[in-house]
């Protein structure tokens, strides 16, 4: 067992030991990159990436092999410039450091361990996947209501948001069109989801038939 998971790397790495590696943390990148494709929106040179960082990693980390902290910062540096010029959230960033880290072992010669931490974490990010764990509550929504500066929403709106929400809370309010009108944003708890057409229609005979929009509550904030 001791043997299975030790480095495979013995002073001067040879030939076939540095193919090993390299082959060894492109598939575990493959087999990475697949179960993100799952439920997930991706791109195409996104995934491309995930399968080939392991092994940029792992053969930075074995040509500096006497220094990892440089390997490391030298690494990192090429994996996450991804993110300084596109907008990615924060599972495309977990799935990065996992690539990293599958190079990483590999690069020091545990081919063996980077196998297991690979089936472990993939096996972990499609089980939360399936799951849904973390998802927003079907019940949550954010509203928001566009009305003409002469109307006191307090008083119009009041009602309606009691009818149809179990609990409702202002967020905002600004100013549109030199304060013409108004917009105010609210974070709302749906009694019942499918009625919400039926507060809006109510909504909008208050708000003189003005825009209104209504959507989950992760599709108006950015991530990380």
């Amino acid at each position: 067992m001791t043997n299975i998971f030790g480095s495979i790397f013995t002073g001067t790495f040879t030939l076939g030991q540095f193919m090993l590696a390299i082959t060894a943390s492109m598939f575990m990148g493959l087999i990475l990159s697949i179960v993100f494709m799952y439920r997930n929106t991706y791109t195409k040179s996104f995934i491309s990436a995930l399968v080939l960082i392991p092994a940029v990693e792992t053969v930075v980390i074995m040509l500096v092999n006497d220094n990892i902290g440089v390997g490391l910062s030298v690494a990192g540096s090429f994996a996450l410039i991804r993110f300084r010029s596109v907008k990615g959230n924060a599972k495309e960033l977990v799935a990065v450091f996992i690539a990293m880290t599958i190079g990483i072992i590999c690069g020091t010669g545990y081919v063996a361990l980077a196998g297991v931490f690979t089936l472990l974490l993939c096996a972990v990010m499609f089980a939360l996947t399936v799951t849904g764990f973390g998802r927003i509550p079907e019940n949550d929504r954010y509203l928001k209501i566009t009305m003409p500066e002469s109307l006191n929403y307090d008083e119009a709106f009041t009602e309606v948001l009691d009818n149809y929400t179990s609990s409702w809370e202002l967020e905002s309010i600004k100013t549109l069109t030199l304060g013409s009108l108004f917009r105010v944003e609210y974070s709302v708890n749906m009694k019942d989801p499918s009625k919400v057409k039926k507060m809006i229609d109510e909504l909008r005979i208050r708000n003189g038939n003005l825009e209104i929009m209504c959507g989950k509550p992760a599709t108006n904030r950015e991530e990380l």
